[in-house]
């Protein structure tokens, strides 16, 4: 892989009502808590000292809120394509009150009825890799669990199911990139920094192989 190849930086926004609820917050444009507000603050202080070619935020204020607290809204600029999953008639709903009604759904592997497919949303994910890749230095997001959980799956050319695998919590700061050698795309994963683990394809695929045992 070339050197001009980036590393993406992907912040999720900070708490919100439905967040400690674990309702399904799509397109709903929910604001902010306090103590999301001062999680994104905290978020900013993680990215110091960092320098950024670009910075895209999802237009939903969970997200623009996060990137002003987290010192980047005068640099950043809006990308529809980094909007949540669109839950559709699961909007605002529980997984345990969906399953209720129908206990085999999986968001991951179903989708919802009246919203976005797995392959939709990946297509949504493909388009924000390409312009991140042609950007050419790196880049900073800020966007919604579910949204980013797909992204790093399809960063690493794997379907979007895939995000099953992945947990991204409030305010969380993760980013894809290649290893060493640039011949493998890479997921960094911090609780806080600088601890970290890193997710492969090649461990991604090892855990579906369990689950389909």
């Amino acid at each position: 892989m070339s050197d001009a190849l980036p590393i993406a930086y992907l912040a999720r926004h900070g708490e919100t009502a439905w967040t400690v609820s674990r309702q399904h917050t799509g397109v709903t444009d929910l604001p902010l808590t306090a103590p999301g507000e001062a999680e994104a603050v905290r978020l900013g202080e993680r990215l110091e000292g960092l320098t950024f070619a670009a910075v895209l935020t999802s237009p939903l204020q969970r997200a623009v809120r996060t990137c002003e607290l987290a010192g980047f809204g005068s640099a950043a600029g809006v990308e529809p394509d980094l909007l949540e999953w669109n839950y559709g008639a699961y909007e605002g709903r529980t997984s345990a009150d969906i399953r209720a009604a129908r206990p085999d759904w999986q968001l991951f592997r179903d989708g919802c009825p009246g919203g976005e497919s797995p392959d939709q949303v990946g297509a949504r994910a493909d388009r924000v890799i390409r312009r991140v890749r042609a950007i050419g230095g790196d880049v900073l997001l800020f966007s919604s669990g579910h949204f980013l959980r797909v992204f790093g799956m399809r960063w690493l050319g794997l379907e979007p199911g895939a995000g099953r695998y992945l947990l991204l919590g409030t305010a969380s700061l993760s980013a894809v990139g290649y290893e060493h050698d640039r011949s493998e795309p890479v997921i960094r994963l911090w609780d806080e920094m600088p601890h970290e683990r890193r997710i492969s394809p090649t461990q991604v695929r090892g855990h579906q192989e369990k689950a389909q045992r």
